[in-house]
């Protein structure tokens, strides 16, 4: 120690000081690594049950990323380092980048309380946010719904969950709902006695609640009936359109006239 120059007697004690320091702060970072992997993994099997695959990897990311960040403020709160201001600084950021993002933030919140409340799930038809069709995937951000022209539509989760939802597959049946136009001289009786009888022999249909057929209302033409068979939501477009087919083959084996208006003018 007595040849050592003197500035490097002077170095070795911050050497020293630091180095011990440097090593104290890398056993804390796998330390405290190690023991966020533990509570992320708790975290995630705790809620794994009650919540959605998609939300529990988010939120478990969000722990992840939150703990860590703790993680690096106490160990250079450990080196000396001002974490007051680092802190503020932090926040600031969080602040700045939350108003930049808002929208994003938005549908974020929204695809979380999708996920929580389940108002529909994938493979559901539904329509919300002006968009009608199949569920293909929710995430956290936007919902992915096939149209039923095939297009694939991508909606914000806060358009969705700011708006009304109907969702087509919730219930196990639903009623087709169509009407056929008589003209003013046809029978109504004989209409909806045909009526009923061809509707009620179409496949698939729920014989236990039968075919409601009604007048519905009346046009220039003549009354319109209402033409209502219940369906199993699978076999919903096949009834719909062998409905349309019978309203058309009763007209005509009926030998109704065709329905035309008709207007009283007086001089």
């Amino acid at each position: 120690m007595e040849n050592l120059p003197s500035w490097l007697t002077e170095a070795i004690p911050l050497i020293t000081e630091y180095g011990i320091k440097l090593i104290g702060g890398l056993i804390l970072w796998i330390v405290g690594g190690w023991l966020i992997g533990i509570a992320v993994k708790l975290f995630t099997k705790a809620v794994s049950s009650k919540l959605e695959s998609t939300l529990v990897g988010y939120l478990s990311t969000i722990l992840a990323v939150g703990l860590k960040i703790i993680l690096i403020v106490a160990i250079l709160g450990y080196f000396g380092v001002e974490t007051t201001t680092f802190a503020a600084l932090l926040a600031g950021a969080g602040l700045a980048i939350g108003t930049a993002w808002g929208g994003l933030l938005t549908n974020f919140a929204a695809g979380v309380f999708i996920m929580i409340l389940k108002p529909f799930k994938k493979g559901d038809f539904i329509t919300a946010g002006e968009v009608t069709g199949t569920v293909t995937e929710i995430g956290l951000f936007v919902t992915v719904i096939d149209k039923m022209d095939n297009v694939k539509a991508i909606v914000g989760n806060n358009k969705i969950f700011s708006g009304n939802i109907e969702n087509f597959t919730a219930n196990p049946y639903r009623r087709v709902e169509l009407t056929a136009q008589l003209d003013h001289t046809t029978d109504v009786n004989d209409a909806i006695s045909r009526l009923k009888e061809k509707v009620s022999k179409i496949p698939n249909i729920d014989k236990s609640k039968g075919v409601d057929v009604e007048v519905l209302t009346f046009t220039l033409a003549g009354p319109v009936l209402a033409v209502r068979p219940y369906v199993h939501n699978d076999n919903y477009w096949p009834v719909y359109f062998a409905t349309n087919k019978a309203i058309s083959e009763v007209g005509g084996e009926g030998s109704y006239n065709a329905p035309t208006t008709h207007h009283n003018v007086s001089k």
